[in-house]
């Protein structure tokens, strides 16, 4: 089966207009159905009728086995029958009738298996496209929702959902819809062998009993809630205070926190209590109300034999016919309560397919086209909360080819450029310029294909080194990606590794140092050959020996490249064509680093504490040399 295709922005809104959650069981799977049911795969929705078909069939063939049983009774009771006139051949053999009631079971069970391995594909296919839709959606959602959500919440909504679709289908289709099958052919069974007195009490029965069920269930989630909420309580603070363990010894605290956490299992003691309880309530109920049902449907039924209306086998029909609708009847809390819970997950998939991106393609947008390169920035105004403006008005231009850098204090908003410039937010004035193209009116796609980003903190993806290079441009050849390497100044390291290009990176990158993931990130924006260029703070986390060979090969990278560098050490941008400074939001200097330095401004200001601190460094790291030299030479 190929995968469905990945949705785009345009089928993602197309969609979620339908996609709303709803409040309830109804709303939910009515959204659903477009996926159980969906429009471009007929052999899913024969699937879907098929399974419908085998579901009705083996409740028919299910309900044979209470007939054969009153049939073999009556046979033993020499009682004459119905059946008589219909299979005058099965009458007086009992024997026969119980091997049908047997093949009656396993008949009925084979019904069931078929039907779930037909249905199967069915579902799983809903799971996967609704799962991949939400995916690629939350990759299409702006950076404001990310940086507001949790990652691990993210993805813990994307599970839950899976789940969720995973439980509504399963259960419904193996519960709840049987049910609703059984129930009306006892229904037509009772109305047509015997008085529909019996369907008032059946139905009655029924209702009461689910009635009860939920009433029931829901008190019980409450109390479950809380059981469950003592129960991470007791847990969290037994895993805080094994791992203070020390400061636990220090402080000689070990009696407080063991009645600490004795409070907290007190509390989870109490709430497990009255969870055990209401269970036995809830199956006390439904034990009550469906022997009631039973009772009286079977009192009814020795009345009609004493009448005369009714064989024995009557009354065996009508016990094996509710005794079987007792069964599934019994998961009801549970199914109820699983529903419940899948609703809520699912809605909680649909609120995210159906929340829009903050910042979105205008209709028709066309992509960027680069000539030259020329990026300029004109009076533009940006807060993160409006009562906090970050930008105040910043107007420059990045000639092509050029470099120009961009430095200033913490929080003097020069990250905030780059995020601008990758329309990672919208400027709530003014306007950013590619070639004289508006970013605001063109394709996001182009827009970050164009452009080439290397960050302070590089993240890699848990995979080899060849992957991390190659998400630059996946059709890259092998040559390229290791003369991309090459460049980068990784690729003689890259060949010492026993795995080489094949080496895993693990989780972000750890197994790598700060320099070999800076160099794996050069070489990955190096294949990826953007024509403008982006240096966010690239080495300001690397030591000063790294750091001058980082920067060695960041030069190379940016010859010939409009590039975009925002540095915190202000050694690496000595060499930029123009050095803009910005202090709270504005630019308050621009120029030369000579031209700077001779202003004595805010960048003299800058570059002479830097200097300071580096000449600090110096001398401590020379004590702590000249040191342990000494202690070596007394040693000798």
């Amino acid at each position: 089966m190929s995968p469905p295709a990945a949705p785009s922005p345009a089928s993602n809104f197309a969609r979620s207009a339908v996609l709303q959650p709803g409040s309830g069981f109804v709303a939910t799977f009515r959204a659903l159905w477009p996926y159980l049911w969906p429009p471009d795969r007929a052999d899913l929705r024969k699937r879907v009728v098929a399974a419908f078909i085998l579901l009705v069939v083996g409740r028919i063939v299910l309900m044979g086995v209470p007939f054969t049983f009153k049939w073999a009774t009556d046979a033993l009771a020499n009682t004459p029958t119905s059946l008589e006139r219909w299979l005058p051949w099965l009458v007086g053999a009992p024997l026969t009738l119980t091997l049908i009631y047997g093949l009656a079971r396993v008949g009925s069970s084979a019904f069931i298996q078929m039907r779930d391995a037909l249905f199967a594909p069915v579902f799983m296919h809903a799971v996967r496209t609704l799962a991949l839709q939400t995916f690629g959606h939350l990759h299409y959602l702006s950076l404001r929702f990310h940086l507001e959500r949790k990652t691990g919440g993210l993805t813990r909504v994307l599970e839950r959902g899976r789940n969720g679709i995973e439980e509504m289908v399963r259960l419904g289709l193996n519960q709840l819809v049987p049910v609703v099958v059984e129930v009306a052919l006892i229904t037509a069974v009772l109305l047509t062998m015997f008085d529909w007195l019996y369907v008032v009490v059946l139905v009655v029965m029924v209702t009461t009993y689910m009635a009860y069920t939920i009433k029931a269930t829901e008190w019980r989630i409450a109390i479950r809630g809380a059981m469950n909420e003592s129960d991470t309580d007791a847990n969290s603070k037994a895993i805080d205070s094994l791992l203070n363990y020390e400061t636990v010894k220090y402080f000689g605290a070990e009696a407080r926190e063991t009645a600490r956490y004795d409070r907290s299992m007190a509390r989870y003691e109490r709430n497990s209590i009255k969870a055990y309880t209401s269970l036995a309530w809830l199956n006390f109920g439904q034990a009550a109300i469906f022997a009631t049902g039973l009772t009286i449907s079977m009192v009814m039924a020795v009345r009609g034999f004493q009448a005369g209306t009714h064989t024995v086998g009557d009354f065996v029909l009508i016990n094996a016919m509710l005794i079987q609708l007792y069964q599934p009847l019994n998961f009801m809390g549970t199914v109820y309560r699983e529903i419940k819970q899948a609703t809520l997950d699912i809605g909680e998939m649909f609120a995210l397919i159906g929340r829009d991106p903050e910042i979105q393609d205008p209709p028709g947008a066309p992509p960027l086209r680069v000539d030259a390169g020329e990026v300029r920035f004109e009076d533009v105004h940006f807060a993160y909360i409006p009562e906090r403006p970050i930008l105040k008005g910043i107007s420059f231009t990045v000639p092509p080819g050029r470099t120009i850098a961009i430095v200033g204090p913490s929080g003097a908003g020069k990250s905030t450029i780059s995020r601008l410039l990758f329309r990672f937010y919208e400027p709530g004035k003014g306007r950013i310029l590619i070639d004289g193209q508006d970013i605001a009116a063109i394709q996001q796609v182009s827009l970050r294909s164009a452009i080439g980003m290397v960050p302070q903190d590089t993240v890699l993806f848990n995979d080899t080194i060849e992957y991390n290079i190659r998400y630059g441009r996946p059709d890259a050849t092998e040559a390229e990606v290791e003369e991309a390497a090459r460049l980068a100044q990784i690729d003689r390291f890259i060949r010492s590794l026993p795995e080489g290009y094949e080496t895993s990176v693990g989780e972000r990158g750890l197994k790598l140092s700060g320099g070999e993931k800076q160099r794996v990130a050069i070489a990955r924006t190096i294949l990826k050959g953007p024509p403008i260029l982006v240096l966010d703070e690239a080495t300001s986390a690397l030591d000063s020996f790294t750091e001058k060979e980082i920067q060695d090969a960041l030069d190379r990278v940016s010859e010939g490249r409009t590039t975009l560098v925002i540095a915190h050490r202000l050694s690496t941008v000595v060499n930029a064509d123009e050095i803009i400074v910005l202090d709270k939001g504005l630019i308050v200097e621009r120029g030369h680093h000579r031209e700077l330095l001779a202003a004595d401004g805010v960048y003299a200001a800058l570059w002479n504490r830097q200097r300071q601190v580096d000449e600090a460094k110096a001398t401590l790291k020379r004590a702590t040399e000249e040191e342990e030299q000494s202690v070596r030479v007394s040693l000798t």
